[in-house]
């Protein structure tokens, strides 16, 4: 499971060591309280508390858990809150694993950066201005408020022991608007209102009921830190209505992830992400797009741009109604041991990511002819269509019991380098403190 950040384990290295030493099966339940307290780039630091319960039952699945309790109460200095409850398991019912999860995540000032990726101007010299005193007034132009309750029951169940049938609910509700600002005459979600890009229908947020059906092929060797195998998954979605959805949307999602051994033993792996989020119909909620669709382990990661999807670039940088994005990255283990009856290891890291529209948004003028003039000066910045935007980064992550994974990772985006149209369009790079691995 994906899991905020937490503040790495008192103390790491002491005592009592042994890098030969044989690995521990852990049995029974082991319980992680845990202060969390970390550092994104785009929320800020975090503090909180967390804890994790893993049941890893007579540990014969070990380093599989037969069930997983998470429970999390942080808050961000860059003034959002997240609250999460989740439960895993995969023996309460035969041949059916069950997840659920109940998120809230109340942001003041989450990213907004327009429709289409670099279709949309991204001002980047007044932000900086903004950030220096200059400017005031400028930096909190690309903001919204937002609020998101997100619910999720999935069941999932064998169809060959490699592919699996998915089936859930996932209830959602969004609000959304400006930004609480001193000094702020604007917002571009107030210009996207007037210019008639956000629907006076979408305008606000509202409730989503939707059911999900997938399919999953799964030949991990483990799933918290794989080395060898294929994850793949297929989604359509279906928002509806007469679920009580405000403005209805129908989904679909296809993603592939492989591992290779290049080095055997967990000590270096090769693997790669490919994601294709996508429309059926065109007429999606710009609140609903920006999301990697998951099912089971985890809720759905909102992007594109962040530590979830794409490393280094600016949250909600890519936005459109379809949007593909990828990541390649090698892992490299380079000491491991058992301490204290638990199995730690250290890893490096170097890795690619990117993000691209590749069908947009509807960005034709649809408001008052008295705003058509700052329209036609914001479309002239931006490019006639999307281009890839690509980050690359490294990163030290800290493995315990091949399930709880601590990461320090920092990534940036190419346009931060050199000169070009392009340059300082998806930000100047980012540092994160996180948990596990992105897939």
């Amino acid at each position: 499971m994906k899991k905020t950040a937490s503040l790495l384990l008192a103390v790491i290295l002491g005592s009592g060591l042994s890098a030969h030493a044989q690995e521990e099966i852990k049995t029974g339940y082991n319980f992680g309280p845990l202060p969390a307290v970390a550092f994104d780039a785009d929320k800020g630091f975090q503090l909180g508390a967390l804890v994790n319960i893993y049941n890893f039952g007579d540990g014969s699945e070990y380093p599989n858990y037969n069930s997983l309790t998470y429970l999390e109460a942080s808050f961000f200095t860059k003034g959002s809150m997240l609250l999460t409850a989740y439960y895993d398991n995969r023996t309460l019912i035969p041949g059916v694993r069950i997840s659920g999860c109940v998120t809230a995540n109340i942001d003041k000032a989450m990213d907004f950066y327009g429709f289409g990726g670099y279709r949309s101007f991204y001002d980047y010299e007044k932000v900086e201005e903004g950030n220096a005193g200059t400017d005031a007034y400028f930096a909190p132009y690309y903001r919204i408020a937002r609020t998101q309750i997100l619910g999720v029951l999935d069941f999932t169940g064998n169809i060959t022991p490699h592919l699996q049938w998915e089936a859930g609910l996932h209830p959602s509700y969004f609000r959304v608007g400006k930004v609480d600002a001193d000094k702020m005459p604007s917002t571009l979600y107030e210009d996207y209102l007037k210019w008639g890009l956000i629907s006076p229908q979408e305008d606000g947020g509202g409730f989503s009921g939707a059911v999900r059906l997938g399919l999953q092929y799964d030949t991990r060797d483990k799933e918290g830190a794989p080395s060898r195998g294929i994850w793949a998954e297929a989604h359509l979605q279906a928002a509806p209505r007469w679920l009580g959805t405000k403005n209805p949307f129908y989904r679909y999602s296809v993603t592939m992830r492989q591992y290779f051994p290049l080095i055997g033993g967990d000590v270096l792996t090769g693997a790669y992400r490919l994601n294709y989020e996508g429309s059926i119909g065109g007429r999606d909620p710009f609140y609903v797009l920006p999301y990697m669709t998951r099912m089971g382990l985890s809720f759905d990661r909102d992007g594109m741009g962040g530590y979830d999807t794409v490393r280094g670039m600016l949250r909600d940088r890519v936005l459109g109604l379809d949007m593909a994005t990828w990541t390649a990255e090698l892992r490299w283990r380079f000491i491991k041991f058992v301490l204290w009856k638990q199995n730690i290891a250290f890893g490096l890291s170097a890795f690619t990511d990117g993000s691209l529209v590749t069908r947009n948004l509807d960005m034709t003028f649809r408001g008052d002819e008295a705003y058509r003039a700052s329209y036609d000066a914001y479309m002239t910045r931006g490019r006639e269509k999307d281009a890839p935007h690509i980050t690359a980064g490294a990163g030290l992550r800290f493995i315990m019991n091949e399930n709880f994974i601590i990461a320090f990772e920092y990534g940036a985006p190419i346009t931060a380098f050199g000169s070009g149209r392009n340059k300082g369009q998806d930000g100047p790079g980012a540092f994160y403190i996180n948990t596990g691995y992105l897939f």
